[in-house]
């Protein structure tokens, strides 16, 4: 026999089992998640039930229904043999009072006057503890500004970097990153520099935690796309090498995606003059290693970089050197999404139409013959992609074009040599290279 739960402990709003019941104004009571629910996200200010305006100065007060909630767990208890867990001790949630008073003492013990860094990690801690409670308790403490006092402390602290000072740096890291997205304000504070230098430390001396952490505040700090940010972040020593440490000597697939995004705003966004600074840690081979075998997020974050990157001639030198490089951006052509072809097409542009310039000859563009781009640059024409790209992948077909012959000669005597080599015989004038589709399939003549 199916088990029926007494209509009295169901929520009115979800009919589910109350696991947090509260008392409304109007005497009706409800589950404390789903009422909030409907206050605080719907905008209503009225009972679901009784459609009564509900009497309140800032927000609804909802009481905590105790007497139901333990009848709740008794039946849950008695039940339990057909798979009824009892439900836990709701914790009481905080107020604003509560945290105006926690976020206060924060303040007066991060200020370097009277700093006390164990008794701010403690109350630190506190916060994040009780922000991971419950989304109401984390609302809560954003709408209070608890990110611009932990910014603030977090600055403090900068101020006097040492290893007592380090644990309490930490706790503000992580608990900062439970309320991304940060505020204007917030991103601000943690941009200055003495913050940015502190980062910096974090990201080549922190733990594995803490370096995680990091990366994730300054990919917030970078979203603002402020040049003087970029700017210092790039001069603090050890800032560039600890993200792109961070991709080489990979923590979890969601860190290399938050540092990939924040060396893509530093390349995007840095000058001309400062972007030697990404080749010269390696970052053109290391990106083209990650091409190889990749998700599509990651995917489009290394080939946005490199885009970037490849704008300056000391990175396309790098590309003309790489044996990986034509082959994977071909490989990347109409495979991964539009924004990796993009990418893609972007890249090849640069480095074939620069290539007899800077590099003394074009075996760039026969090489891209020879994996297939001609074709596939046919087909992304034909299949509709941006007006940008459109124009790149038509100027990239001219160009390979005009090769063509020399990269059909060339398949040729690769062709014959690797027959003469297991003694075969054939006749040169009868061998016939055909153009085939990137899945070597052949193409319509």
């Amino acid at each position: 026999m199916e088990l029926v739960i007494p209509s009295q402990f169901t929520c009115p709003i979800s009919l589910d089992l109350m696991k947090d019941p509260v008392i409304l104004s109007t005497g009706i009571t409800y589950d404390r998640e789903n009422i909030e629910k409907w206050i605080n996200k719907v905008g209503n200010q009225t009972c679901p039930i009784t459609n009564q305006e509900l009497k309140c100065d800032i927000e609804p007060v909802l009481i905590p229904n105790h007497n139901i909630r333990k009848m709740i767990q008794q039946w849950c208890v008695e039940n339990k043999e057909h798979g009824i867990d009892r439900i836990p001790t709701p914790r009481i949630p905080v107020t604003s009072s509560d945290v105006s008073e926690l976020l206060a003492k924060i303040t007066n013990s991060s200020k370097l006057e009277m700093q006390d860094s164990i008794l701010c990690k403690e109350l630190v801690t506190k916060v994040k503890n009780l922000a991971s409670e419950s989304d109401r308790n984390k609302r809560c403490f954003v709408t209070n500004g608890t990110t611009k006092v932990l910014s603030a402390a977090f600055l403090e602290f900068s101020e006097e970097k040492n290893m007592k000072n380090a644990s309490t740096g930490e706790v503000i890291l992580s608990t900062l990153t439970l309320f991304l997205p940060l505020d204007i304000k917030s991103k601000s504070i943690l941009g200055w520099i003495s913050s940015l230098s502190y980062i910096a430390w974090f990201l080549n001396n922190g733990s594995l935690s803490s370096r995680r952490n990091v990366v994730f505040v300054l990919r917030e700090i970078l979203k603002m796309e402020e040049q003087d940010k970029v700017e210092m972040l790039l001069a603090i020593e050890g800032a560039l090498e600890g993200l792109v440490k961070l991709v080489k000597e990979p923590i979890c697939p969601t860190t290399t995606k938050a540092s990939l995004l924040t060396i893509y705003h530093m390349v995007n966004s840095s000058l001309q003059s400062s972007k030697s600074r990404f080749v010269d840690v390696g970052l053109v081979e290391l990106l083209i290693e990650i091409l190889v075998d990749c998700d599509k997020s990651i995917c489009e974050k290394a080939l946005g970089i490199l885009d970037g990157i490849l704008s300056y001639e000391e990175g396309r030198k790098r590309a003309y050197s790489y044996a990986l490089s034509v082959p994977i951006l071909v490989k990347k052509l109409l495979r991964v999404s539009d924004l990796a072809t993009e990418f893609s097409v972007s890249i090849l542009w640069k480095i074939c139409k620069n290539e007899k310039r800077e590099n003394n000859g074009c075996c760039v563009v026969v090489e891209a013959l020879q994996v297939g781009a001609f074709q596939k640059l046919l087909l992304l024409l034909q299949v509709g992609c941006s007006e940008t790209t459109k124009e790149k992948a038509s100027e990239l077909l001219k160009l390979l074009n005009v090769h063509r012959d020399r990269a059909e000669c060339e398949h040729t005597c690769v062709s014959y040599a690797k027959i003469v080599t297991i003694g075969g015989f054939c006749d040169l004038d009868h061998i016939v290279v055909k153009a085939t589709s990137p899945d070597d399939t052949p193409l319509p003549d």
